[in-house]
């Protein structure tokens, strides 16, 4: 991809940022990606045709069961990857937190939660455009690396956190991650990935054929890595590890 094509993405996820972010404004909770699955996703993904069907369920019913609940100071994103939920927002105090999270545990073919979920006021609109510009960034960025299947991915940003979830090898991972510390405007990244060697993904099914995960394939996030010079210690909830930018 030129620095043009580049240029382009990032100038339209600018324009859809105005859009997400006037709608969110006016919704207590957000779907991370309950479009349509396409016969080209299908195609392009790690996770297999029944996993990405079973993605978009969790989305709506997680949120139809989070709506239940919800009140003025609830702001809740509901993302799932491969059956691994992962929460952002904000909520006004612990007990919601925990609310939140035991509800979308109750839903369907849920494997586990990641619940990074903050206590106090949601986000502005400003952040939220914020955010929606930097997810076209980091995209972009994604798939001019030559080095990086960019699909292995889904990117999730809250003011200025970055969650990067997927299948995909630890080089991968490390080099993802990298990607998205170069871009500007984001804080830190925290990964939640399960981490596959080069040998099963040699060996791995076409998506889309229904075949299950390797049996091996690791349900938890990545172990820290090393601090950053100058850098706080990696600090994280919920199993989630959140790693410094420079």
């Amino acid at each position: 991809m030129t620095l043009t094509s580049t240029h382009r993405l990032v100038l339209a996820a600018a324009a859809a940022a105005a859009l997400a972010a006037s709608l969110s404004a006016c919704v207590p909770l957000v779907v991370g990606g309950a479009a349509v699955v396409g016969a080209g996703m299908v195609a392009t993904d790690r996770r297999s045709s029944g996993a990405q069907i079973d993605d978009q369920g969790i989305e709506l019913r997680a949120a139809a069961r989070v709506r239940e609940i919800a009140n003025d100071q609830m702001y809740v994103s509901v993302t799932s990857f491969n059956r691994q939920v992962l929460l952002t927002g904000a909520v006004g105090n612990e007990a919601d937190r925990r609310r939140v999270e035991e509800v979308v545990r109750r839903v369907d073919n849920v494997r586990s939660v990641v619940n990074e979920l903050t206590i106090g006021a949601p986000s502005t609109f400003q952040q939220r455009s914020n955010d929606t510009l930097i997810v076209g960034k980091i995209k972009a960025s994604l798939l001019d690396a030559k080095d990086v299947f960019a699909n292995s991915f889904k990117v999730v940003v809250d003011r200025g956190t970055v969650y990067l979830m997927g299948l995909a090898t630890r080089r991968e991972t490390d080099r993802a991650t990298d990607i998205a510390r170069g871009v500007s405007g984001v804080e830190k990244v925290v990964r939640v990935v399960e981490v596959v060697s080069e040998a099963e993904l040699a060996g791995q099914q076409p998506a889309g054929t229904g075949s299950p995960p390797p049996a091996s394939r690791s349900n938890v996030p990545l172990p820290p890595m090393e601090p950053l010079p100058n850098a706080p210690a990696p600090s994280g909830g919920a199993g989630a590890v959140a790693t410094p930018v420079r």
